[in-house]
């Protein structure tokens, strides 16, 4: 096959109903920028029938490569080994529910010819529930004021980056994966264009809120030690109004002969503090672990099956200049 000029990158999961519609409509979009690209959907186990209409469309255009995990690795390591993969010049990175509109793609791409390496996708309105629109905006603030960096919660994984970006994120490999905040990372120079955002073509989000905040917590650990000098702040302000507190008692005992009744209080005040300690305890032993997971240096992911010949490596570590 030609080397692509543009590929694009899909993570892949329960979307049986929605991969031939994403896949003609990619075609037709595609067609208008260059005949060489390729389409790349990576398929996360979802237990649905999305790998077999994989291989059907990579059996019927060449220009269509699939790749099956071996177990759920998740969103995040589905567009690594995306990016693993793709050979194009330009990489598009999109979900599958069409939620993306392929049609947006020709204007992201005519962007970057502007001479930008990263154009993001940012949606004008958000075609989701109350509730998912609501948890995303408090986790960008949250994520944004820990880590110091300012990401617009309007964007999300859609948009197109060049081959420059791509080889400078393939030589990150922490477990922790946020494809948006590591392409922040890295830099380069970056724009937006305002597409729209549709709704769903079929199912439903397999966010749950118990997996919106592990994933939460973790790309908050992976991009920040904010969390811990926050502990640290509030360790000092309990010690100092509990040194205030100590003075105040030691000054009255002096002055009336008679110490502060209020076993009560001091009760609670000990519970309270008890919670704090465990609290700091708990955060320094998500980084602990986190730590101990990089050191493991396990891969990203592991490919079981591929519609291509040159079947890849798990976690490609190959590809890394």
């Amino acid at each position: 096959m030609t080397t692509p000029l543009i590929s694009v990158v899909i993570p892949v999961y329960k979307a049986e109903e929605c991969l031939e519609e994403l896949y003609r409509r990619l075609s037709q979009a595609l067609k208008t920028i260059s005949p060489c690209y390729e389409i790349i959907f990576i398929e996360d186990c979802g237990g649905d029938r999305s790998w077999e209409i994989i291989q059907l469309l990579a059996n019927t255009d060449e220009r269509v490569r699939g790749v099956q995990f071996s177990r759920n690795f998740g969103q995040h390591c589905g567009i690594t080994a995306g990016l693993d993969i793709a050979l194009g010049e330009w990489v598009v990175v999109m979900d599958c529910d069409l939620q993306d509109r392929p049609e947006e793609i020709p204007r992201l791409y005519q962007k970057a010819q502007e001479g930008y390496d990263v154009v993001l996708a940012r949606r004008q309105s958000r075609k989701d529930s109350v509730f998912k629109r609501l948890t995303s905006w408090l986790f960008y603030k949250i994520f944004s004021y820990l880590t110091d960096m300012k990401y617009d919660g309007s964007v999300g994984n859609f948009r197109i980056i060049s081959r420059q970006v791509v080889n400078s994120l393939l030589g990150m490999r922490e477990q922790l994966r946020f494809f948006g905040g590591l392409v922040q990372w890295v830099g380069f120079s970056t724009t937006a264009v305002n597409v729209d955002h549709a709704e769903r073509y079929a199912g439903k989000s397999a966010y749950t809120l118990s997996k919106l905040l592990k994933l939460a917590v973790g790309n908050i650990i992976a991009f920040s030690d904010k969390p811990l000098w926050l502990m640290v702040r509030l360790g000092f302000v309990m010690a100092f109004l509990a040194f205030g507190f100590g003075a105040y008692i030691f000054i009255q005992a002096l002055t009336t002969g008679s110490s502060i009744a209020g076993w009560p209080s001091l009760i609670v005040s000990l519970y309270f503090i008890g919670g704090v300690i465990i609290l700091i305890l708990g955060v320094l032993g998500i980084y602990l672990g986190r730590t101990f997971d990089e050191t493991k240096s396990r891969p990203l992911y592991i490919i079981k099956k591929s519609t291509f010949k040159d079947l890849p490596a798990s976690d490609m570590k190959s590809r890394i200049k």
